[in-house]
């Protein structure tokens, strides 16, 4: 069968707009569906992108649109069972295109949406999402909660947030997509499995044969669920923490946890209920955090986080019918929030603020530099190594015992333009001398650098030294002298997107209390005053030739 299915789909790429073949190919799928579900659903999935492109096709015949149409809603249909992705798009079939949860957001939110087809594959047993505000995150997880209600509608579900408005927000929400005569096709999809019973107040709903635990079952945290709830087919927990007050005591996070372990994660019936966690991500001692920890290097588990802007500054959400949101709105939302509370809730990194090593208020800060020359100007480089790190050039112009960081380079692009920008910063700087660590690649780009501002006729002198030192503690032990003698800008002076926002944006975030997405700066900012240190140590003495 797989031979043959092989065959038409060969002579579907070669003649893609012969319609014959598209209804060949979905027919065997049905005949294949009780005997291999799996090749079936997979292939049926192919046909289903196959129908997508061929509507899409200029050069499809006139008439045939409304055919290919009505075929794909059927191919959407005989795989909406097992794919979850099928289903998102049938059940919607029959609403306008702008009143659509799914499509629109499809681009975005597909890597989600085959992230929950594993869960429910058994290919995983933990899955945390974490996304900005209003981007779809928790609608998506009511979709999937009806889909498994229509799977296995005599397992309960039991899903648990911080507050019971919220959880009833869903359960409303599900009744509307199990409800026969809405707008949702899900009935279509589950023939003969009906609601059998609602608890309005206790929001529990139950399908098919009534029973003791409930299919569908909500709860808030905390509320004595001891003996009420069972969690058999999946644990669903959105946003535990309620918001800022919880986040900011690492005391509340650990009742919070011990809550989760004891109320929540204890209904779980057998070791193949499935976790699903939706959480903005506020610490790294929230729920989520400390299920990193334990969990992040299984297989079985995997932790989803897209920011509200990528690493050009632009929306990662700027969906079709304007249901998203603007690279613009971000941007406004950035300038007018706290850092650290941009940084959870949209950026979806936790900010330890009471472990944080650099407080913004305690930085000695400056509008404009001294009058007259300074004593000498200086520069250290901690050399961008792979991925996402950060190439790191502070430049101290010094007055005595003040190091004024009046420039810099802070960037992660493509080592070709990042070393072309360390020439020209320590040439119009005029730097005197600059270390670049040697570490990896800290020795090639050194230089090349050096070359590049001899060329242009700077007055720079580049060393190297080997760092050996762990990083943490060479922080940490650095950071007094960083907050006694540097000086930064005012925050009127630059913006969040430049180089000087990043620094310290990244600066002021480094945390002692957990781990650190980007810590380039605090490091480069220690190797400035080892940097420092070193020249004063050294000491100038005139003595007579000894020959």
């Amino acid at each position: 069968m797989r031979k043959l299915m092989d065959t038409i789909m060969a002579a579907i790429e070669k003649e893609p707009l012969v319609l014959g073949a598209y209804e060949d190919l979905y027919h065997i799928c049905l005949e294949a569906m009780g005997k291999d579900t799996a090749l079936s659903v997979r292939y049926l999935r192919r046909l289903s992108a196959l129908c997508e492109r061929a509507m899409r096709d200029p050069a499809l015949p006139d008439g045939t649109v409304t055919d290919l149409f009505a075929l794909h809603k059927r191919v959407c249909l005989a795989a909406a069972r097992e794919d979850f992705e099928s289903y998102l798009l049938y059940i919607e079939w029959e609403r306008a295109a702008d009143k659509k949860f799914y499509l629109p957001r499809r681009r975005v939110l597909g890597h989600v949406v085959a992230a929950l087809q594993a869960l429910a594959d058994d290919e995983l047993d933990l899955l945390a999402i974490s996304l900005p505000p209003g981007v779809g995150k928790t609608t998506l997880a009511i979709f999937y909660l009806c889909w498994l209600a229509g799977k296995y509608p005599n397992d309960p579900m039991l899903t648990g947030s911080h507050s019971n408005s919220f959880v009833r927000g869903v359960y409303d929400e599900c009744l509307r997509i199990l409800d026969p005569h809405g707008e949702y096709l899900w009935h279509d999809v589950f023939p003969g499995i009906e609601v059998t019973g609602t608890n309005a107040k206790d929001c529990r709903i139950d399908l098919d044969k009534r029973q003791r635990f409930e299919t569908l079952e909500f709860t808030s945290i905390g509320t004595g669920n001891a003996g009420l709830y069972r969690a058999k087919t999946l644990l669903y927990c959105d946003d535990l923490v309620s918001g800022i007050e919880v986040a900011l005591s690492k005391e509340r996070l650990d009742k919070l946890w011990e809550t989760y372990t004891t109320d929540l994660r204890q209904r779980k019936i057998g070791d193949k209920c499935k976790e699903l966690h939706i959480a903005t991500r506020w610490s790294v001692h929230d729920v989520i955090g400390r299920l990193e920890a334990e969990y992040g290097g299984s297989e079985r588990a995997r932790f989803i986080v897209v920011p509200a802007l990528n690493e050009k500054d632009e929306s990662n959400f700027n969906y079709a019918y304007g249901v998203g949101f603007s690279t613009a709105f971000y941007h406004e939302q950035r300038d007018i929030m706290d850092d650290a509370n941009w940084r959870a809730l949209y950026m979806n990194e936790p900010i330890e603020r009471e472990g944080i090593l650099f407080e913004p208020d305690e930085l000695r800060r400056y509008f404009e530099l001294p009058a007259g020359e300074p004593d000498v100007i200086l520069g250290v480089c901690d050399t961008k190594d792979k991925g996402k790190d950060y190439c790191f050039l502070p430049v101290g112009y010094v007055y005595g015992d003040d190091h004024y960081i009046d420039a810099c380079v802070c960037d992660n692009g493509l080592p070709d333009t990042v070393d072309a920008r360390l020439i020209d910063i320590l040439v119009r700087c005029k730097v005197k001398a600059c270390r670049f660590e040697s570490n990896s690649a800290g020795r090639r780009v050194a230089e090349k650098v050096q070359a590049g501002v001899k060329e242009r006729g700077g007055i720079t002198h580049i060393t190297t030294k080997y760092t050996t030192a762990n990083k943490e503690t060479k922080i940490i032990c650095n950071s007094a002298w960083v907050k006694e003698h540097c000086l930064f800008k005012d925050p009127s002076l630059y913006t969040r997107k430049s180089d000087y926002g990043k620094m310290m944006d990244f600066l002021c975030g480094y945390t002692v209390a957990g781990k650190n997405k980007h810590d380039d700066v605090p490091d480069g900012m220690a190797q400035y005053v080892e940097f420092v240190q070193g020249l004063a140590g050294r000491k100038v003495e005139i003595f007579p030739r000894p020959w």
